[in-house]
């Protein structure tokens, strides 16, 4: 009788433990600027009862993308056109926020070019097509009365590095890139100037406010099942965002030490000039759907044909009230 009650106790205990355990969630982030501002995360993940968070840095858009479709990733960062553009497949994904705004520089070793007009008859590289900085540029060109595919040759054969690198050696003369390659290549080559304010620019040509260039997204599956875990989650990528622009060396340092992609002294001088932000989703809808507008104008399949749904838009800070 006593060694049954033993068994009874134990068993009894086992079951609870099993009942209490943990439910494991990856936060997927990207190696490169995009994934600087969530840095501090791999120092401490976000804390939620219940919950084990760890984050997972992947090398390419391309890969978080996959991992979204195929229902491996709930809750990670993507350039907002693949967000819209799987959400629009049926898939139940949502923005929770912005986190990454415009931070593109045109970068001129042409002393002819000196502001968007010069651009005629020249060749740009431009860093990403069909991306974000593709239809931003393009949407610039047309407001100065220049044909994007007349006027100015767009080259795209170039990733990003390799344009800053034949920036610094004089390979090619004008291209648009992003933080931080774009600091890479003035600090390379002290010829190179900067050809007017991009982000300026967008608004002059119709963009509402900045232009986001990366967001968060959840399921919304993960987001109803789970809600404490996803402000959990959002919390402490506003809170590392917010500590990665007040803290740039030291977050620079993280960045090498973490593989993110970038040497610490090129992240930690990009930083102040990268716009990352935290804007929740339903503030910055006006800005995403601006976004959205210019992609509707060139590669309205880039997105899904239309703009995203209300339910695209998720309400973060209100989850489970």
């Amino acid at each position: 009788m006593k060694r049954f009650a033993v068994f009874l106790i134990t068993s009894v205990l086992v079951l609870a433990g099993l009942s209490a355990q943990d439910t494991n969630i990856t936060l997927f982030t990207l190696k490169g600027p995009s994934g600087v501002g969530m840095v501090k995360l791999f120092e401490t993940a976000p804390q939620a009862k219940g919950y084990v968070i760890s984050i997972e840095a992947l090398a390419q858009a391309d890969l978080m993308a996959a991992k979204f479709l195929s229902g491996e990733a709930q809750v990670g960062i993507l350039p907002p056109n693949v967000a819209a553009k799987i959400a629009s497949s049926g898939k139940g994904i949502a923005v929770a926020a912005v986190i990454g705004q415009g931070m593109l520089k045109l970068i001129s070793a042409d002393p002819v070019v000196t502001r968007i007009e010069d651009l005629k008859g020249k060749t740009v590289e431009v860093a990403g097509q069909g991306a974000t900085p593709d239809y931003v540029f393009r949407r610039i060109l047309r407001f100065y009365k220049l044909d994007p595919d007349k006027d100015v040759q767009l080259g795209y054969a170039l990733a990003y590095p390799e344009i800053a690198q034949s920036l610094i050696a004089g390979k090619i003369t004008l291209a648009l890139l992003p933080e931080p390659f774009a600091t890479m290549a003035l600090g390379g080559n002290k010829k190179l100037q900067v050809v007017g304010d991009i982000q300026a620019e967008w608004v002059k040509a119709g963009g509402n406010s900045n232009y986001p260039m990366t967001v968060l997204v959840v399921s919304r599956d993960l987001a109803q099942k789970h809600p404490a875990a996803v402000r959990a989650i959002y919390d402490s990528i506003r809170e590392s965002i917010s500590w990665v622009t007040a803290h740039p060396s030291e977050a620079g340092a993280l960045v090498e030490q973490y593989n993110l992609g970038l040497k610490a002294p090129i992240a930690a001088a990009a930083i102040p000039k990268s716009s990352y932000v935290f804007i929740p989703a339903v503030q910055a809808r006006p800005t995403l759907e601006s976004l959205y507008k210019a992609f509707l104008e060139y590669a309205p399949q880039s997105i899904g044909g239309k703009l995203p749904a209300d339910s695209f838009y998720l309400d973060v800070e209100n989850l489970g009230k």
